[in-house]
């Protein structure tokens, strides 16, 4: 499960999933929830609290704009685009806290968004297909119960 020595980003996966069928707003503010707690259990600095919020908004984006179609393929090139944004975001809070070599950065910079992008990308379908059958069960339920009452 890890490629040179480095696992697939859990939470971007599970933002990218809940993204997929949310408004902009429940996805950046599930982005962002997730980078507080990802940077609670980290050291905060630098923050996941950006690439994950912006994660969320723009996989939102896609699907309002109907780029993409609920299949295997379009989550796992989503969240292998949104792996190399959010890996991004984070190598440039790196380079502005200044205390690091930037040439440095860039080339573990490399090794970290390739790695990280193929394994996200890989295991995200098998995440996403149980998640969303799961969101759909509860939906049905709420919609059943409002009709109800």
């Amino acid at each position: 499960m890890e490629l040179l020595e480095i696992g697939p980003n859990w939470l971007l996966i599970w933002v990218v999933a809940w993204s997929i069928k949310r408004s902009a707003l429940e996805s950046t503010l599930a982005g962002i929830v997730l980078g507080l707690l990802q940077d609670a259990i980290t050291f905060p600095n630098p923050t996941h609290t950006l690439g994950l919020g912006l994660v969320g908004i723009t996989t939102s984006l896609f699907q309002k704009r109907r780029f993409i179609q609920e299949d295997f393929i379009s989550i796992a090139l989503i969240v292998f685009g949104m792996s190399v944004l959010t890996e991004t975001i984070f190598a440039f809070q790196l380079i502005f806290v200044g205390d690091r070599n930037p040439k440095e950065i860039w080339t573990h910079y490399q090794k970290i968004v390739l790695a990280s992008a193929i394994l996200s990308s890989l295991w995200a379908p098998v995440v996403y297909y149980p998640l969303n059958c799961w969101w759909q069960k509860l939906r049905s339920v709420q919609i059943a119960i409002s009709t109800k009452l």
